[in-house]
């Protein structure tokens, strides 16, 4: 039913819920108006009544301003009022009552001259006012009341006023017929149904057109919506299929470049060191034999050769130590922070720096991409702390967690203008910035002349352990 009643659309939904409410409503609204309107009906044909009553009644008890009850002859010309005048014809029973609740004259010579208690009619009638309404009593209680034995009667009671004096002096019951008030009480609910009806049904209408239209609008938005988020879905698989494609090409450059280099150490290794390593050996071979001559010529020929063997023994050196720094150790096995911890003592051992190392990264599985980068990154940054800034202190700073990996190399060197260098298009700095954005993270370099640099890398672990 919940399934159901989701799949409606909004005019459906108002159809369905509000109809039953605005019956219920109708409906209450118009019970309600149909009680207000019989009662203001017998209000208003009771008070009538009561006024042509009192006009006939009233000269016959005028005994009551001097007397305690009435003569036989007031009593008399009530009994004719009600049996030769139009009077009776609207009336069914008649009493007046003395103001102690005792019924002086009724036409049910039965109840002449008893004692009643005084309800609510008869108070309010000796108060002054005229107090009217349908009255149904079973039979019990007719009977105990004095009222005709008819089911439903108007009963009504109106005050009897001395003459010239406005005193109180009796009050007037009479029962009449609700034959007029039930037929005029109809036809006044009937009208009032209708316009009732009539009014819901154009508000039903027209909040039903309101809504109707606004349920269209959603529904057009809907599909319209429904066809973006289409798009925007496979648009979001064409990208994370690229992206895919992206990392596994980052991949195999990455493996390529180092593929690379390690095979231009071994040419270097292979071949100029070894050209140079034999030059060297001659020369040292060619000094030493002319050196042990004796003769002055070969002595000075021999110290010639000298600076030219001290020279290849240099470019050597510098062959070697470029050979090793291509050349990427095993480092798949070792941790993050047993990574960083190579780098430092390679570049100590190397360079005799005092490099201060804190490092804070779980023991989390990596893919190799990250510890070439790491390794990478480390090698050049320090390697620039040397060779740009001459600073024997750096301070490498690792901190990580399970997802992402902060790298911050900084030192007390003199500084540099950064924009400058990168116009300049430094390689080691832009092939930093390009190995950090390849794994999706971030680069940022901070220089302040005479105030050291501080370069600030962070590499996502978790996107690239997954595309490993």
């Amino acid at each position: 039913m919940k399934n159901l009643f989701s799949r409606l659309s909004l005019s459906e939904r108002f159809l369905l819920v509000s109809f039953p409410i605005m019956l219920a409503g109708t409906l209450g609204i118009g019970w309600w108006v149909g009680e207000q309107v019989e009662d203001s009906v017998v209000h208003r044909m009771g008070g009538v009544t009561a006024l042509y009553v009192d006009s006939f009644v009233a000269p016959h008890v005028q005994t009551l301003a001097r007397a305690t009850d009435l003569t036989d002859a007031d009593r008399e010309e009530l009994g004719n009022l009600l049996a030769n005048t139009a009077l009776g014809k609207r009336i069914i029973s008649l009493k007046v009552w003395r103001p102690d609740g005792y019924v002086l004259y009724s036409s049910d010579a039965a109840a002449m001259g008893k004692r009643f208690p005084i309800d609510e009619g008869l108070a309010a009638a000796l108060s002054g006012d005229i107090y009217s309404e349908v009255s149904e009593r079973d039979a019990k209680e007719q009977a105990e009341h004095g009222q005709p034995n008819m089911p439903r009667l108007i009963e009504t009671y109106t005050p009897v006023h001395a003459d010239r004096q406005g005193k109180v002096i009796a009050a007037a019951e009479f029962y009449s017929d609700v034959e007029d008030v039930d037929r005029e009480s109809r036809a006044a609910q009937r009208r009032a149904w209708l316009i009732i009806a009539g009014t819901m049904s154009v508000m039903y209408l027209l909040l039903f057109a309101v809504v109707r239209g606004g349920s269209r609008t959603i529904v057009r938005q809907q599909h319209e919506l429904r066809d973006k988020v289409a798009q925007l879905t496979a648009l979001n698989e064409q990208n994370a299929h690229l992206h895919e494609r992206v990392s596994r090409a980052a991949e195999r450059a990455s493996a390529l470049n180092e593929t690379f280099l390690q095979r231009v150490s071994s040419d270097i290794h292979d071949g100029p060191g070894q050209d140079l390593g034999f030059a060297l050996m001659k020369l040292k071979s060619v000094g030493e034999s002319y050196s042990a001559t004796g003769n002055p010529q070969d002595a000075r020929f021999a110290e010639e050769v000298l600076p030219v063997r001290m020279a290849v023994e240099s470019a050597l050196g510098d062959l070697c130590a470029i050979s090793a720094d291509l050349q990427l150790p095993d480092i798949e096995p070792l941790s993050l922070e047993e990574i960083a911890g190579r780098v430092v003592r390679d570049y100590q051992t190397k360079t005799g720096a005092n490099v201060s190392l804190d490092a804070t990264v779980p023991d989390v599985a990596t893919s190799s991409r990250v510890k070439i980068t790491l390794y990478r990154l480390l090698q050049e940054a320090l390697a620039n702390t040397f060779r740009h800034a001459n600073c024997m202190n750096p301070h490498v700073r690792l901190k990580g967690d399970s997802d992402s990996l902060s790298i911050e190399v900084t030192d007390d060197g003199p500084g540099f203008d950064a924009d400058a260098a990168a116009q300049k298009g430094r390689l080691g700095l832009s092939g930093m910035r390009q190995r950090v954005e390849v794994l999706g993270g971030s680069f940022d370099l901070h220089s302040v002349l005479g105030k050291g640099t501080t370069v600030r890398m962070h590499l996502p672990l978790r996107e690239a352990y997954a595309h490993d």
